[in-house]
C-alpha cells in the first residue's frame, strides 16, 4: 500500500489559500460569485462544509481524495444523500455547490454539473413515508443499473416490478436485498434475497443477513417466494401514493 502524501504536497494550490474553503471560494470569485462554506478545523486542506438556505439539505460538504488529487461533493436532505460526485478539477465545484445550497432543483444541479452527480433518489421535504419508499426505490434500481451485474440488475428490476414488495422500503447489505416498512432501524425483516454472479443460483434468506432457505434458478423464481413470505398483517398495508423517476 502507498503511503499517503501529506496533504500540502499534494494539493499545494489549496495550501496557499490556507484550507480548502479558502480555494473554493478563490476558484467562486472568478467566476463571479460567493459560496456559504465552513472550513474544517481537523482537516482544512481535504474538508470544507456547506450551509444551505433549505433547511432539510444538511450533511454537506466536499472533501478531497487521499491518495489522488481529485475532490468529491456530497449533499444530503433529510439523511439520505442526494448528490455525490467527484471531479479533478477544483473550478468545476462552485456552481454545483451554490446551487445546492441556493435550493436549486436536483434536475438544474445536475444540468449544470460538468461530471455524473445523480445518486437516483428525489428529494422528500415533508419525509412522507409512501414518498421516502418510492424515492429509495429509484435510487437501488439506478445503482443496480451502475454495477455491472447483469443478475443482481434482474433481481432489483424484479423485485420493483412486484407491487406487493414496491410498498416495502428496499435496502441492501452485502448485496443482498431486504425490505422493511420503514427506513433504518429496518423491522420487520421478513426476507433476503441475494443474486449471483454469473452462472447460479439467486438465494433466499430468512431475512438479509439471515441464514439460507433456499436456492432458485431466476429471479423471478426468487421474488415469488420473497412475495410469499410477507407477513399477513403486512400483506394490509397502503400502497404507495405517489412515485418519481429520478
Amino acid at each position: 500500500m502507498s503511503r499517503e502524501p501529506e496533504p500540502a504536497v499534494l494539493y499545494p494550490d489549496v495550501a496557499a489559500h490556507g484550507s480548502l474553503a479558502a480555494a473554493l471560494q478563490a476558484a467562486a470569485a472568478g467566476q463571479g460569485m460567493t459560496l456559504p462554506l465552513n472550513v474544517t478545523p481537523s482537516d482544512l486542506l481535504r474538508h470544507a462544509t456547506i450551509t444551505s438556505v433549505v433547511p432539510h439539505r444538511h450533511s454537506s460538504y466536499v472533501s478531497a481524495w487521499h491518495h489522488e488529487r481529485a475532490w468529491t461533493i456530497w449533499g444530503s436532505s433529510n439523511d439520505r444523500l442526494m448528490i455525490c460526485g467527484s471531479t479533478k478539477d477544483l473550478s468545476e465545484l462552485p456552481e454545483v455547490i451554490r446551487n445546492w445550497a441556493e435550493g436549486a432543483s436536483l434536475d438544474e444541479i445536475d444540468q449544470a454539473a460538468p461530471f455524473d452527480l445523480r445518486t437516483g433518489r428525489f428529494e422528500v421535504p415533508d419525509n412522507n413515508l409512501a414518498e421516502v419508499i418510492a424515492s429509495e426505490w429509484q435510487y437501488t434500481l439506478k445503482d443496480a443499473r451502475d454495477a455491472d451485474w447483469p443478475e443482481y440488475q434482474a433481481l432489483i428490476e424484479a423485485a420493483y416490478a412486484e407491487p406487493k414488495l414496491r410498498r416495502f422500503y428496499p435496502f441492501t447489505s452485502h448485496w443482498t436485498l431486504g425490505f422493511s416498512t420503514t427506513p433504518y432501524p429496518f423491522s420487520p425483516e421478513f426476507v433476503g434475497v441475494s443474486s449471483p454472479r454469473g452462472s447460479g443460483p439467486y438465494t433466499i434468506n430468512n431475512r438479509a443477513n439471515g441464514h439460507a432457505l433456499t436456492q432458485v434458478a431466476t429471479p423471478a423464481e426468487a421474488i415469488a417466494i420473497a412475495v410469499a413470505r410477507i407477513p399477513a398483517d403486512l400483506l394490509e398495508m397502503p400502497s404507495e401514493t405517489s412515485a418519481e423517476d429520478s
